[in-house]
Parts: C-alpha cells; sequence; structure tokens
C-alpha cells in the first residue's frame, strides 16, 4: 500500500510492542520449535500468524490445537511454564526493530502524547524492557499489559478493549468503549477515536485498531506475508501498510518531522 502525501491529522499515538518495536517475536518462536522438537513439531508461520497479538493463554491453547497428538504430560500449563522459564534467560537479548527507537523518542520529544498497548504479561513487559530505557522511558509510565486488570476477560485483540483503555486512562482522550458503529458510542466519542494512530505488526491488533475507529498503520513480518496474511474482511484492512518502522514519515498524519 503506497504511502499518500494527505491524511487524517493524528493527536496522539499507540504503539504495539512484540514484533513492532522489539524483535521478540524470534524468542516466542525459538522457544516454542525447541519444546516441540523432540516431538517432531514445528510451530510454522502459517500456525504462528493466528497466535500474534492474543493474550497468552488463549494463544498457547490455539497453537497446542494442531498438535492433538503430543503426549498427555505435554499439557498447556506444562508448555508455558517451560517456555516461560526458557524465555526469561532470553528477554535480556532482545533488540529494538529498526526504526522504532528514532520513531518513538521524536515523538516523545516532541510532546506527542504516546502510549504502550502490549498483549504480554506485565512480568513479561518488564523483562523486556527493562535492559532497554532509551526506548521504554519515553511512554513514561503509559502502558497497558494483558493482566494489568484493566479489561474484561476474553477482551483481547481483536477487541479494540486495550487501545481505547490505553487512550482514555493514560492519554485522556474521551473515546469511551465498545467498537466503533454501536450504539452507545457517541458522535464526539467517534470523532477523538479517529484522532488516533495505532502501530501494529499482528493482524488482531489491525482489526482491534479499526474496531475501536482509529487509524493504523500495519508493519507486519516478511514472513507473515510470505504465507498470504492479511487483515481481513476489508472493513479491517490497514490504512498503510510499511516493512519497517523506518519508512514512517510523520508529518504526512500531520505529525512533526524529523529533525534534518
Amino acid at each position: 500500500m503506497a504511502q499518500k502525501a494527505t491524511r487524517a491529522k493524528i493527536e496522539y499515538v499507540i504503539f504495539d510492542m512484540d514484533g513492532l518495536l522489539i524483535d521478540s517475536e524470534r524468542v516466542y518462536t525459538d522457544v516454542t520449535n525447541e519444546l516441540l522438537a523432540p516431538y517432531g513439531k514445528e510451530m510454522t508461520w502459517d500456525i504462528k500468524a493466528g497466535l500474534m497479538g492474543k493474550p497468552e493463554r488463549e494463544a498457547a491453547a490455539h497453537l497446542l490445537s494442531f498438535f492433538p497428538d503430543l503426549p498427555p504430560s505435554f499439557t498447556l500449563d506444562y508448555y508455558l511454564k517451560a517456555r516461560r522459564e526458557m524465555q526469561d534467560q532470553r528477554w535480556p537479548t532482545v533488540r529494538p526493530l529498526p526504526g522504532a527507537l528514532k520513531l518513538v523518542q521524536h515523538l516523545h520529544r516532541h510532546r506527542v502524547p504516546i502510549a504502550l498497548a502490549t498483549s504480554s504479561l506485565r512480568r513479561n513487559f518488564e523483562l523486556k524492557s527493562s535492559h532497554l530505557g532509551a526506548l521504554f522511558d519515553c511512554f513514561e509510565g503509559r502502558i497497558v499489559c494483558a493482566d494489568d486488570g484493566l479489561l474484561r476477560p476474553g477482551r483481547g485483540k481483536p477487541h479494540p478493549d486495550i487501545f481505547l483503555v490505553a487512550a482514555e486512562k493514560f492519554l485522556q482522550r474521551k473515546v469511551g468503549s465498545g467498537e466503533v458503529g454501536e450504539d452507545h458510542v457517541s458522535e464526539e466519542e467517534s470523532a477523538e477515536r479517529a484522532k488516533g494512530l495505532i502501530f501494529e505488526d499482528s493482524i488482531p491488533g489491525v482489526q482491534a485498531a479499526k474496531r475501536a475507529g482509529m487509524k493504523v498503520v500495519w508493519v507486519p513480518d516478511a514472513n507473515l506475508l510470505s504465507i498470504g496474511g492479511d487483515a481481513a474482511p476489508t472493513a479491517e484492512t490497514p490504512d498503510l501498510q510499511l516493512t519497517s518502522l523506518e519508512e514512517f514519515v510523520p508529518e504526512e498524519w500531520g505529525l512533526p518531522p524529523y529533525d534534518s
């Protein structure tokens, strides 16, 4: 999707984290496949695509549904525990993805309101981010994690709740609750939502952003595109698709341009 010269003026920005700002998706993939390898199984990208952006336990259950012949000992709880122990050793190795640090620091420096909305558990967020203060300190605590108690059970992405909570609670935007187009969402709330821009790498995340009534830039992993991944139905397609955050041009969205 080509970048257009004129777009809606954006007043606040919300970022996803895994696979968008940091290269943590490789850890999820590597650890899961190391656990599956002794049984001759592999999480391929067509499977992984259906997990991205979902809450931890829901995603894990979806993964294991593809392997019904795993031994009885390979339960959901066993998988989550073993995976957590291996991942905890690797989170301190994750690095920012291209363009992430530049964009987040730029928006922070120019006082553009920003927040982070991640399906990660809070403990995992802390492990992934504690060594990346130059990136995550820019959010100044405006961060929503899946288990913060701010979302109702079962309302993770592709439901819009996490983005609406981030906008309302941390950015003081009167966006209300519920999906855009529902009767109880007022015109004023819809207009406020349209001023927000979401950055996402997953299809459920794109869908959540569109259901929130916000603009969305999709930065998918090349592996997702290689299997034909797309954000469907048509009403939930992204406003812009990029191969990297490095390609984003802030001024085309009414945001301050990068310093020359």
